[in-house]
């Protein structure tokens, strides 16, 4: 830190930055706080030179760690952040890459609205860029988090659309599964749940926090 510091003073700016950086990752391995402290010293100076997609990404990284640590609100304004910066930069890969970050910490606070319409966004983005297989994780994710709400109305409302944005989602694995599990909230019935979230897990392993959508 005392390094960067002297670097910057004798104007050797991308020396200072890399020193930073240096320091955050020793810093990783005992204390999460001092690295995200280096880390911002190191964004400071990067937009001050208008280095904004580095910025962008040690933003990605502070997020990590505040993730790492359970500071989850934190963690979501320094993905929120991130993806603002990498907007900027129209660095559109990496904007999703963030803003599914949001989402699925967002998921974890039970803000399962603002997860809901992040999902929704990327899924549609990926399907208009032709791919096949990807909205299908997205639409999944937005799915359970409309299931999260318990609102069988809004549940299917929602499987609806998704069968409207992408015809081929209704003959998907990840499509039967939503609708069992709406299926299972509409008849109030807890065995056809669990069997229903083991039917899919043993094809498909859920990922912790849409695990927690449909336990929930």
């Amino acid at each position: 830190m005392e390094s960067a510091k002297c670097q910057l003073k004798g104007k050797n700016t991308y020396g200072a930055i890399l020193t930073f950086v240096f320091a955050a990752d020793c810093y990783k391995k005992t204390s999460s706080k001092e690295a995200i402290t280096c880390l911002e010293h190191a964004v400071n100076v990067l937009i001050h030179i208008g280095s904004i997609g580095r910025a962008a990404r040690y933003y990605q990284d502070i997020g990590e760690l505040y993730e790492s640590e359970q500071n989850l609100e934190r963690a979501v304004d320094y993905f929120e952040r991130a993806a603002d910066l990498f907007q900027s930069e129209e660095l559109i890969l990496f904007v999703h890459e963030c803003k599914e970050k949001v989402a699925q910490v967002a998921a974890q606070l039970e803000q399962y609205q603002k997860a809901t319409e992040i999902y929704e966004e990327i899924a549609l983005y990926y399907l208009q860029e032709g791919l096949k297989f990807a909205p299908r994780k997205r639409l999944l994710h937005a799915g359970l988090c409309q299931v999260s709400k318990v609102d069988i109305v809004a549940i299917e409302n929602a499987l609806a659309c998704y069968q409207e944005l992408d015809p081929t989602f209704s003959e998907t694995h990840e499509c039967r599964f939503l609708k069992d599990l709406a299926d299972a909230i509409d008849k109030v019935d807890a065995v056809k749940l669990s069997d229903a979230v083991k039917e899919f897990t043993d094809i498909t392993p859920l990922v912790k926090c849409s695990h927690a959508h449909v336990t929930t």
